[in-house]
């Protein structure tokens, strides 16, 4: 999902892929058995996530690690080897774990600024609830594709369409579902994102032939994406139409609301556009952001504390609540900082733990390979392919291994077929890419939870373009619909 210029600097296709002949299957499984029950034993039984504390997944990722790691030893694999790879994993989520902490900078100095409370005013006076879920998704398909990345995305347009949709009493639930079905779909779609780059190099085709293969999967798949949400905008019973004027009135009352304040996420923005590095990208938001708060907002300041440096330092390190005169606002308008991304960046860095070691000790390999062994059929081949990317997306928690792994693995069995590589490019979108946002503890569904707000169990269900698009492959190939051949010379 992250622009190939912008959130990762490392050149993934050439990661080589460790098989390990001493391991059998069951010992790779092992692992993701164990990891796969304890997440479901905190999820159903454990109440309120008390088990470990607020950290709870983080550790159980850590045991999946340390349970990875014994088969390891056992299998003969070096304690030396599995840090390496641990350390690999790590270096390629720095960048990363630093945007995620400029997010939650940004998101603190754009409420302090009135920016964000800019976009809700004028947001809520041109998107009615009867049109803004389908809006969300058009909107955040238009960004992404311009700037091909579902990350800047959501930490842009997302953030100001969630406050918006809250304050019209849309559940969170459906509009980050919304805002990521859009994101995804853009960036899916897209020449400037990174994985629409990575899946043909995998495959053995080139970019254009992709993109345009994919879209007679992915156009339909968003159209019935864009019918769910207006269906779902018809029926949901929101409350926000009746006081649009209150809140209104009470956001002007609480900050300076003017037009000018939008100059700072158009040139945020126009840097992404012009390929600037997200880093001062996002970093320019933020500074900007903080002078803006200073000339448009210093009663605002003052409110929050004695010194108005120090409001915007609370803004960009902890946590910032600003009270209004309606308590729906004063719920919106608050952020975490930098502080608040802490318990995201921390599932990503275990994550990477438990999917360097897998890796290392060549589970992720061996688990492809035997998913590729019962490919017998053209349909068996691509839901191989498919299962595998799902699988990967779970166990290595990583997208880029979602696709660079199936895409080695499976390229030379789509030739023995005489399949285009175009088929295998496709499938590896329509089901590494998009579906990697599903997983809690994956990073792009640790990224999208803690950037948007909403966790990952609520928007799941209404992420309806995501998890529809493995579906429509696999219909697409049982159907032998567009499943192009190879050409004989």
């Amino acid at each position: 999902m992250q622009d190939e210029n912008n959130l990762s600097e490392i050149h993934i296709e050439d990661q080589k892929i460790t098989d390990n002949k001493e391991l059998n299957l069951l010992e790779s499984l092992i692992p993701v058995v164990i990891l796969m029950c304890l997440l479901a034993y905190n999820i159903f039984f454990v109440e309120g996530q008390e088990w470990f504390g607020a950290y709870t997944n983080q550790y159980i990722l850590l045991m999946g690690g340390l349970v990875a790691a014994a088969v390891g030893f056992f299998n003969k694999v070096s304690f030396l080897r599995m840090i390496s790879e641990v350390w690999e994993n790590w270096k390629s989520v720095f960048v990363p774990i630093m945007i995620l902490f400029l997010v939650g900078a940004l998101a603190g100095t754009w409420l302090v600024s009135g920016i964000i409370p800019a976009m809700v005013y004028y947001g809520l006076q041109v998107l009615s609830p009867e049109i803004f879920l389908p809006a969300s998704v058009i909107i955040a398909a238009i960004i992404s594709i311009a700037t091909g990345s579902s990350w800047t995305t959501s930490a842009t347009v997302g953030i100001a369409l969630v406050g918006i949709g809250s304050a019209l009493g849309i559940p969170t639930g459906m509009i980050a579902g919304a805002v990521i079905s859009g994101a995804y779909f853009g960036d899916k779609m897209s020449p400037l994102s990174d994985t629409t780059n990575l899946a043909p190099a995998m495959a053995g085709t080139d970019l254009f032939t992709h993109i345009k293969y994919m879209a007679y999967t992915t156009v339909p798949t968003i159209i019935i994406t864009l019918i769910v949400f207006a269906v779902l905008s018809g029926t949901i019973d929101t409350t926000g139409s009746t006081d649009i004027s209150n809140l209104l009135a009470s956001i002007d009352n609480t900050f300076n609301i003017s037009l000018w304040l939008f100059l700072v996420p158009g040139i945020v923005i126009a840097l992404i556009l012009m390929k600037t590095k997200p880093l001062i990208a996002l970093g320019t938001g933020v500074v900007l952001a903080a002078v803006f708060a200073f000339i448009f907002q210093s009663d605002v300041l003052e409110s929050l504390s004695d010194s108005k440096l120090q409001s915007i330092i609370n803004s960009v390190l902890t946590d910032t609540n600003i009270e209004t005169d309606n308590d729906k606002l004063s719920e919106l308008f608050s952020a975490g900082g930098m502080n608040g991304m802490l318990w995201t960046i921390f599932l990503i860095v275990c994550a990477m733990v438990f999917g360097g070691i897998m890796d290392a000790i060549g589970a992720l390999a061996k688990i492809t390979k035997s998913l590729l062994a019962i490919a017998s059929s053209v349909f068996g081949l691509f839901a191989s392919t498919v299962i595998s990317c799902l699988g990967l997306n779970a166990i290595a928690s990583d997208q880029y291994l979602a696709i660079v792994i199936p895409g080695k693995m499976f390229k030379k069995a789509y030739e023995d077929k005489g399949l285009a590589p175009e088929n295998l490019s496709r499938t590896l979108e329509d089901s590494g890419t998009v579906t990697s946002v599903l997983i809690p503890w994956n990073t792009c569904g640790a990224y999208q939870s803690g950037v948007l707000g909403v966790s990952v169990a609520d928007y799941f269900v209404y992420a309806v373009f995501n998890y529809l698009s493995p579906f429509t492959t696999l219909l697409f190939a049982a159907l032998n619909i567009k499943i192009r051949q190879l050409v004989k010379k």
